[in-house]
Parts: structure tokens; C-alpha cells; sequence
């Protein structure tokens, strides 16, 4: 792996008691480039400017598709991934559905090491904050003929953040707008899933909402996820999610919490939940609680679901079952309860995270 190191770092310009999402980006990158059917030695080198033209294929076609994931600074100073091997597999899963090469595993979990190592100062301390990665693939080749590229380039770039969401959210069931059709791409993660839904999120927005609770596409009846998370019902004592389909991204926030939610005991469902029962259950009480789920929002409290122009108000207690699952996963991830799962990768222990 070739290394080369910035000559100047920029954590100094950063605040990191202020931290917009995905703004500040740390001081270096993994690139990888695919050329002639095979991949090439990966390098980190200092974050920079794309070396392309306007002739680059991701640009015409949307060959693109990314990741999202973490890595936190535990109470005792060590720096550590959660779940990067999910991760890993679900940009491959992605990435085979776009017609795109696999990328090895060596080369992206060394690559990741090694890169979490050079920048561990930039992985923030503060409670609900953390250094964001961004693992993503596109297609490289510079030609617009309307066919799957032939190069192909790898990238990680990381940011550290706070919290996605400040406080709970409100939320609207979008019933004309859809984000993905069976036998689509609607359970990878690729760039045109998020760029289509920028247009009815906005709309939602001027409304007073966060986002949208999507629903099918063919009748607009069932709930499926809310906006860039998975989402999450309290009914009576049940926890109840919608199944994954075709159409829906299989979370790596959501079944880690699906897990957890088993291990308390409590009782939890994976089935279709309609509109007319999330709404009939908002307004006679019954929904206890709604949450969204996602490697960016965590655990989000909805304190409001609309529905045809009526607000239904939802609960968000401070002591509920939401925040309790979102304890229980921040005391794993930050090493304060034991990682039974084993879910969480040490990168740097405490001497060198200083």
C-alpha cells in the first residue's frame, strides 16, 4: 500500500464543539483504482480534488454507490469500528446489483486500518459524536456510451460528527412520491436512491416535517422506511418493523437493535404495518413510541407523524424504550458494557490515540 502523509493537517480549523454533518473532512483518504479487469495498489494520500473529466461515467449514468459507518473513541481512549464487515459486505452487494467489480476484503479493511490509524486524532471524545467513514465506488472510465463502465475506483473518505439530528423528529407518510419499485434498486445503497428522494423531502420540509415515511409503490398502503433510516413502532409492548423487501435497505443500525431488543426480552415483530393501523394506533394511543434507525441518525425519536394534512402527536419519553436501546448500544460501541456480539474492531489502543 503506498502511503503518502499531508504536509500539513487541518484538524486545527476545525471546531469540533460545532460539528455539521459530513462537512469537515479528516486529512487523508484511501483510493483504489480497477483497470483492465483488476484492481490496483491501494494508496492513502492527503484528501484532494478528483483527477477526472466532465466525461467521467458515474456522472452520466449513476454507476455510484456508497456505505456509511463509524468508528467512536472509548471511554478508555481506544479507537473502534462497529460492524465494518457488514458494511464491507453490503458495498458488494450493492456494487454486484450495479454491475460493479467486488472489492476484496484485504483491500478494504487494510486500507480502512490503516487510514482510521494515520487520522485517529480526528475520531471526536464528546459524548453522541464519532468519525463518520464513507467507503464508495463509482465507475471511472471517461466515455458516454450508454454501457457499464469499464474502470472503477474505490475511495474512503471519513469526517467527524455529532448527531444527525438534534432532538426528536417529525415526520410525514408520503403516499404520492415513491422511493424504490420491486426488482429495482431500492435495497442498495446506490447514490440515485438518495438523489430521487431529495425532491419529496424538500417538499415535506415546507410543510414543517424532517422527513418522509415511505410507503409500496404499488398502493401506497404499507409503511416501509423513513427517510434515510429504518424504522422502528412501539404498539401496546410489541416492537414492531416493517420485513425487508427488494425495496428496502437492510440497516445495519436496524439489526443490531433487532438484537438487541431480543436479548432484553422484549417482544418484537417483523411484518407488514399498514398506514390506516400506524395511524389508527397515533390516534387512539396506542403507538407508544416510533423511532428511526440508521448508522448517521442512530436512534432518532418521532415525536410527529402526518398523515392527509393531520399531525398525530407520539411520545418521546426521556426514560422509554427508545433511549434505552439507544444506551444499550452506545455502551457497547463506547466499551462500557461487554461486546457480547463482538461487534465492535479495535483499530488504535489507547497509547497511540493521543
Amino acid at each position: 500500500m503506498k502511503i503518502e502523509l499531508t504536509s500539513k493537517s487541518r484538524i486545527s480549523e476545525v471546531d469540533f464543539s460545532n460539528l455539521p454533518f459530513g462537512r469537515n473532512m479528516s486529512d487523508h483518504m484511501l483510493v483504489c483504482h480497477f483497470k483492465n479487469g483488476a484492481w490496483q495498489e491501494p494508496e492513502i494520500r492527503p484528501y484532494g480534488q478528483l483527477e477526472f473529466s466532465y466525461g467521467l461515467h458515474a456522472l452520466h449514468y449513476g454507476q455510484s454507490a456508497f456505505e456509511g459507518m463509524k468508528a467512536y473513541r472509548k471511554d478508555d481512549g481506544t479507537i473502534s469500528m462497529f460492524r465494518p464487515l457488514d458494511n464491507f459486505a453490503r458495498l458488494n452487494k450493492s456494487g454486484a446489483r450495479l454491475m460493479m467489480p467486488q472489492i476484496p476484503e484485504e483491500i478494504f479493511m487494510n486500507g480502512l486500518t490503516k487510514l482510521l490509524e494515520i487520522d485517529s486524532n480526528w475520531v471526536p471524545a464528546a459524548e453522541d459524536h464519532s468519525l463518520y467513514i464513507r467507503p464508495f465506488l463509482f465507475a471511472s472510465s471517461e466515455f458516454i456510451a450508454a454501457r457499464q463502465s469499464d474502470d472503477y475506483t474505490f475511495c474512503i473518505i471519513t469526517s467527524p460528527v455529532g448527531p444527525y439530528y438534534s432532538g426528536s423528529v417529525k415526520v410525514k407518510i408520503e403516499q404520492e412520491f415513491t422511493r424504490a419499485t420491486g426488482g429495482g434498486i431500492g435495497y442498495t445503497k446506490a447514490a440515485g436512491n438518495y438523489g430521487g428522494a431529495f425532491y419529496p423531502t424538500s417538499q415535506a420540509i415546507k410543510e414543517g416535517y424532517n422527513q418522509v415515511i415511505w410507503t409500496d409503490h404499488k398502493e401506497h398502503k404499507y409503511i416501509e422506511e423513513s427517510g434515510t433510516m429504518n424504522l422502528m413502532l412501539l404498539l401496546g409492548d410489541t416492537f414492531v418493523t416493517p420485513p425487508l423487501t427488494d425495496r428496502i435497505l437492510a440497516g445495519v443500525t436496524r439489526r443490531s437493535i433487532i438484537t438487541l431488543i431480543k436479548e432484553q426480552g422484549w417482544a418484537i415483530q417483523e411484518r407488514p404495518v399498514t398506514v390506516d393501523e400506524i395511524v389508527e394506533a397515533a390516534r387512539t394511543g396506542s403507538l407508544k413510541e416510533a423511532f428511526g434507525m440508521g448508522t448517521a441518525a442512530v436512534v432518532s425519536q418521532i415525536d410527529t407523524i402526518g398523515h392527509q394534512g393531520t399531525n398525530y402527536s407520539i411520545p418521546t419519553p426521556a426514560d422509554g424504550k427508545a433511549m434505552e436501546i439507544k444506551r444499550l448500544l452506545n455502551d457497547i460501541r463506547l466499551g462500557r458494557t461487554p461486546d457480547t456480539n463482538q461487534w465492535m474492531v479495535d483499530v488504535v489502543q489507547p497509547a497511540a490515540a493521543e
